[in-house]
């Protein structure tokens, strides 16, 4: 996993080179790079969602560094379904070359654009479905139906004169899905009998034994939770969690209530859903969540986003009563989707504030009211038997999902030496039949902040999480610029540390003496000041208050 970072040698003819940009290692910022004959095709464009450790991120987008040299070589970006982790970060990509060509199903670019629109980009499109192929390019593209927890989803066929390569998106094999479109293991087949000479396969779910259980499994509980909800009900699900949204309307419907959308992704992505086919909604159960406030509390149903625990989501800002709508004693709160590994932390603290208000808090710890879109290790070790790959490379999830995914593919008797444990950067070069790593490219973190997009580094993160848990302490002194002598000062203040600003009374000659002592060596320069003011006043905090806030000196002159 740890490949030393080495740039690639040049490509030699008649290769086709596979680069990761994210999602290994990861849960989030799903984009690989393909290359051959100096052409380049990405497969899909993600994003990442923060984590508590980075405060104040908005999103975190794949490293584009690699290809923006290159952007007119792009011949297109392929999107294997709707989620957020696979179409999230288009908008970032597009805005540095707007004609790149995107290709995905009839839902998928639904998304897509509508989420473009808001970024005032109209993109090239064009829409396939499974069982269709496109010349792309010098690559041909065969897209095959797999099924999911959003509809439409595809894997893809990328053939080359240098080999074929199935690239999976997420996927799973629930044989009783809600839409009746199944993962197409007959052309799964197909595609091992021609030969599959890489195979690029959602890791999600490989540490966890057996099946993925049936979407039809959920129906019945959520049934049962809403026809006993004494007051309201709240479902927090993804935003484009199609067939969630869809069982709770029909719950909702079977026991006389009307459902109201709450988030703005939740109303965008239902609407395209509805307007497309994909989500059937009786007449009449529909209702604006505003005019659901004057219904009686036992005949609505309120769909919202949030599940994650995210701060600025309909979930938490309830919780937090920053919301028109205040769960209290009776109503029902339904988490209707798992953790994304990292934001366990944010989600019970969610759970916690809406228990605390009275509300019952209903989730998967406690209730089957969501399965994964994931295939588990039982499915996977299908794909290998059926499908006999000569080189496998895991994505789509976290190290310990890529080890065991890496796992389940020796046990099918795929060679060790085939099976690449790679990382977000590693180049692997596939030729006759061989895939090799040819090199580890930097990959970074790319934060979007607001309106800002690539300007905050990891030392800005680690300044706000000093912040955040250290405190703030400035000092300002006023010296002599001739003689070093100290004319007014120190005045120390300080921000987020418990103790009062007379703490610091004990300090202060220690900083004067600091300053007399350079004054007479002749130091002059106010940068060389200022570090002796941080290193003095640094020392003592650390003794004496065990802390490490943040210190900002100001040297004046005068």
């Amino acid at each position: 996993m740890n490949i030393p970072l080495a740039d690639p040698e040049a490509l030699a003819p008649g290769t086709l080179r596979v680069t990761p940009l994210g999602g290994l290692g990861e849960v989030g910022r799903n984009m690989t790079v393909f290359e051959y004959d100096g052409k380049l095709l990405v497969v899909d464009c993600g994003v990442l969602f923060p984590e508590e450790h980075q405060p104040g991120v908005d999103l975190i987008l794949p490293d584009f560094e690699p290809i923006k040299h290159r952007l007119d070589d792009i011949v297109g970006v392929v999107l294997t379904h709707g989620h957020e982790d696979h179409i999230g970060a288009v908008p970032y990509l597009l805005r540095l070359k707007g004609d790149i060509p995107l290709i995905g199903s009839g839902l998928t670019l639904a998304l897509v654009e509508a989420k473009l629109k808001e970024h005032r980009i109209k993109p090239f499109t064009l829409t396939v479905k499974e069982g269709q192929r496109e010349k792309v390019g010098p690559f041909d593209l065969e897209f095959v139906a797999v099924n999911h927890s959003i509809p439409d989803a595809l894997a893809v066929a990328i053939r080359t004169p240098a080999g074929m390569v199935l690239a999976t998106g997420d996927f799973k094999m629930d044989q009783l899905p809600l839409d009746g479109r199944i993962t197409d293991l007959r052309a799964f087949s197909r595609l091992g009998e021609e030969g599959v000479d890489l195979f690029l396969v959602d890791s999600t779910n490989a540490d966890v034994p057996g099946f993925t259980p049936t979407e039809r499994s959920i129906g019945p509980v959520l049934d049962q939770v809403i026809g006993k909800a004494p007051r309201r009900v709240i479902v927090a699900s993804f935003s484009s969690h199609v067939h969630r949204v869809q069982q709770v309307i029909d719950a909702a419907h079977a026991h006389g209530r009307r459902v109201a959308f709450l988030g703005r992704s939740m109303v965008r992505n239902m609407t395209i859903a509805e307007q497309l086919g994909y989500l059937k909604v009786p007449d009449g159960v529909l209702i604006d969540y505003k005019k659901a406030r004057d219904l009686p509390e036992d005949q609505i149903v309120y769909m919202s986003t949030g599940s994650q625990g995210e701060p600025m989501a309909v979930l938490s800002r309830m919780a937090n009563l920053d919301h028109a709508i205040e769960p209290g004693p009776g109503d029902t709160v339904i988490l209707a989707s798992s953790l994304i590994p990292g934001n366990e932390n944010a989600v019970y603290r969610v759970i916690d504030g809406l228990t605390k208000l009275g509300a019952n808090v209903v989730h998967k710890a406690n209730a089957r009211v969501h399965v994964s879109g994931h295939a588990a290790a039982g499915e996977l070790l299908y794909c290998y038997n059926i499908l006999k790959p000569k080189n496998v490379l895991p994505v789509h999830g976290e190290y310990r999902h890529l080890m065991a995914n890496a796992k389940l593919a020796q046990d099918t008797g795929i060679p060790a030496e085939r099976t690449i444990l790679g990382s977000n950067g590693t180049v692997i070069d596939l030729k006759d039949g061989v895939a090799r790593v040819a090199g580890q490219l930097d990959i970074g973190f790319v934060y979007v902040d607001g309106s800002t997009v690539g300007e905050i580094t990891d030392a800005d993160l680690k300044d706000r999480r000093i912040l955040g848990e250290e405190g703030f302490v400035s000092i300002i002194v006023v010296v002599d610029s001739t003689t070093g002598r100290i004319i007014s000062g120190p005045e120390i203040h300080a921000r987020g540390v418990a103790e009062d600003d007379s703490v610091f009374d004990d300090v202060a000659p220690k900083i004067i003496a600091a300053l007399k002592e350079a004054a007479g060596n002749g130091v002059r320069d106010n940068h060389a000041l200022s570090q002796i003011v941080r290193r003095t006043i640094g020392r003592w905090v650390n003794q004496k208050l065990r802390r490490r806030p943040m210190i900002v000196p100001l040297v004046i002159e005068a």
